[in-house]
């Protein structure tokens, strides 16, 4: 089953894969335009062949809960939903980060703000990458690019999260989750026997068999005691900083200028340095991989070699500030987005570089 090569959506990439890299729970509620995931979760039958449950929750704050259950016991559990959807989940979201627990949350962002629109958007990068919830947290957030992507992502965002009992999101937007392309799906692996979690997880609820009571929890009603606990999740946090930065650079060694996109966007955005460069303008693409943690010293670095940037998101202007922070104001830094859903094509792009940049 290795090196299978099939034709199928975002969406559906992210169902397969969970259940080939042995998940042990899918907890969700359908909302456009993610439903694929769950759909596909239940078509599959997963609990028949691996075990692994699939549940659809009452709701979206049903369902981060459980989420919070789950990932307590050290199982590799997760959960999806759209922009709306994801918002209800916020508080859950907090909790689990603030009680340290390893969990898989998939936002593919629709527009807003409220009910919004079922079309594609990159709307939730604050929500996101500035904690959507309450208190000093993080989620280490992943941008998919492409079906593929989407698929890889699920098993690297696993390997975040229990390498740093964090919760991790595949950050992706209504346009990589609908589109269809060829994806090679992860080996079928089994999921972990209940020894193998005790010894990876000594943390877990698993029973007090021949070892002290674990306690997960987010609460802490001594001060002294929740400064320290904060300031170990900075640590943390730093630690991720430093050593998980992501990105993809094309074609910006020779740049003068640079588009930054990620998601759809990059992918759009990639065509526009393409028909820019037939025109004889040197444009070089970074995109983001990881949006937190943020690859602001690579950015930082391919700053001083060109004479401007050009964010270009599904919004009215979010990862710009990220960019802006990045290069201290020593370039120019100009927005293109397009909002309501409605997707740029690459010449709009092209045509923004030349109005706001090359003057």
């Amino acid at each position: 089953m290795a090196e299978e090569v099939v034709l199928m959506k975002g969406n559906e990439a992210i169902a397969h894969a969970a259940i080939r890299i042995g998940v042990d729970g899918y907890f969700g509620y359908p909302i456009t335009p993610q439903s694929e995931v769950l759909e596909t979760l239940a078509e599959q039958k997963p609990w028949e062949t691996t075990g692994m449950v699939v549940l659809q929750a009452e709701s979206e704050v049903a369902a981060i809960n459980m989420v919070y259950g789950g990932a307590g016991t050290g199982k590799m559990v997760m959960t999806s939903s759209s922009s709306p959807g994801v918002s209800l989940k916020q508080e859950g979201i907090s909790y689990i980060a603030g009680a340290e627990l390893p969990c898989l949350i998939v936002n593919v962002m629709r527009g807003g703000p409220g009910l919004g629109t079922i079309q594609p958007s990159q709307a939730d990068y604050f929500q996101t990458t500035k904690g959507g919830g309450h208190g000093d947290y993080r989620v280490i957030a992943l941008a998919p690019a492409s079906v593929q992507e989407m698929a890889d992502f699920v098993k690297l965002g696993f390997d975040l999260a229990f390498k740093y009992r964090n919760p991790a999101m595949i950050l992706a937007d209504g346009v990589i989750g609908q589109m269809m392309e060829k994806v090679v799906l992860p080996e079928l692996k089994p999921r972990r026997t209940d020894k193998e979690i005790i010894e990876q997880c000594p943390w877990a609820s698993t029973g007090c068999k021949g070892r002290k009571p674990n306690v997960i929890t987010s609460l802490e009603l001594d001060p002294a005691v929740m400064e320290q606990r904060n300031i170990h999740l900075q640590n943390k946090y730093a630690e991720i900083e430093a050593n998980e930065r992501r990105c993809e650079e094309i074609e910006c060694e020779d740049a003068e200028y640079m588009i930054v996109a990620f998601g759809s966007c990059a992918r759009i955005a990639q065509k526009a340095m393409e028909h820019a460069r037939e025109e004889g303008i040197k444009v070089g693409l970074f995109r983001p991989i990881t949006l937190w943690p943020f690859p602001a010293p690579e950015i930082a670095k391919r700053a001083k070699q060109v004479k401007g940037i050009l964010v270009v998101e599904l919004n009215s202007g979010q990862m710009i500030e990220d960019v802006k922070l990045a290069v201290e104001c020593n370039i120019p830094v100009h927005h293109f987005g397009r909002l309501g859903g409605i997707v740029p094509d690459p010449d709009e792009v092209v045509d923004a570089l030349k109005e706001k940049l090359i003057k």
